[in-house]
């Protein structure tokens, strides 16, 4: 069963250890939820994030692991305080009651089975925000199948296509084709894009691609990818907010920002394919300043 602890399968490095009796496997989550901000969030996409703020929760550790990851105190587990189940389905009934959006979980699959729990509390409490289930895009089919029915909104990143990148980069030679055959299936499971009066997306499929430095040619096979594979409802966010920060400090091909003209030419590529319906980043985006204070806001204190 996908979402055994006892012999962990939620993602796809498939490690098999026992989390429930304190095993790690790649990502060095344990048998608790563990997380390091829940509050509200307002700089994610317009759709998600909206005038009242998408009612985020970023949990610790990462079953990917990127080496640039902007959140890396988060994703390598030195920040998080952990959360039971019922007290998960607390926060998540105070983000509702604060007027967020929605629910916006952020790397939430090695939890999920603590998460699918604290959904059920919340709901027999009140609970009725749409769910986003925001995500490295590096996911099991069929985990993601267990998500139906729970989940409204998805929202994972496509980030590599070169098998080669993925492995310098993530320990991930298999990243293209498994995230490409889970994003096909969330595409399945929620269906055309729906909003609400606000504008809020309440339902769907809206996929992010961050454009690396040096590495545009991949942006546009990426892009290309999506143009060819993808429902034509399916909305792209092209993200320009790459900061070398953590692992990428010093590299020699990550170690830099990227150029405007390396983006505008992924940009142009985009609008070419008569990709639309979403979303381009500013360069702007690329400030540290748009980066949470991971400081354990709305997190149950020991």
């Amino acid at each position: 069963m996908a979402m055994d602890l006892t012999n962990c399968q939620l993602c796809p490095r498939r490690c098999g250890v026992n989390r429930a009796q304190g095993e790690l496997g790649r990502c060095k989550a344990g048998p608790v939820a563990r997380l390091a901000r829940a509050a509200l969030h307002f700089w994610e996409e317009p759709c998600i994030s909206g005038s009242k703020g998408s009612g985020t929760v970023f949990f610790s550790h990462c079953s990917l692991g990127c080496i640039f990851c902007q959140n890396s105190p988060v994703s390598s587990g030195q920040i998080g305080a952990e959360a039971s189940p019922a007290q998960l389905a607390a926060i998540f009934l105070n983000l509702q009651d604060e007027g967020a959006h929605n629910l916006n979980l952020v790397t939430a699959t090695h939890y999920l089975p603590q998460i699918m729990e604290a959904l059920a509390l919340a709901r027999s409490q009140g609970f009725s925000l749409p769910v986003v289930y925001n995500s490295s895009g590096y996911e099991c089919t069929e985990t993601i199948d267990q998500l139906q029915g729970i989940v409204d909104v998805f929202l994972p990143d496509l980030k590599y296509y070169s098998p080669v990148t993925a492995r310098q980069y993530a320990a991930a030679p298999d990243y293209f084709a498994t995230a490409t055959q889970a994003i096909r299936r969330m595409a399945e499971i929620v269906g055309p894009c729906q909003f609400n009066a606000d504008g809020i997306l309440t339902k769907g499929l809206l996929l992010r691609h961050l454009v690396l430095p040096g590495h545009t040619e991949e942006s546009r096979k990426i892009l290309r990818w999506i143009k060819d594979e993808l429902p034509e409802w399916v909305m792209v966010s092209l993200m320009g907010q790459y900061l070398p920060v953590a692992g990428a400090v010093g590299h020699p091909r990550l170690g830099r920002r990227l150029t405007r003209r390396e983006y505008q030419s992924v940009v142009d590529y985009l609008l070419a394919l008569g990709l639309e319906n979403g979303y381009c980043q500013e360069l702007t985006a690329a400030s540290s300043a748009y980066i949470p204070a991971f400081d354990l806001t709305g997190v149950p204190q020991p």
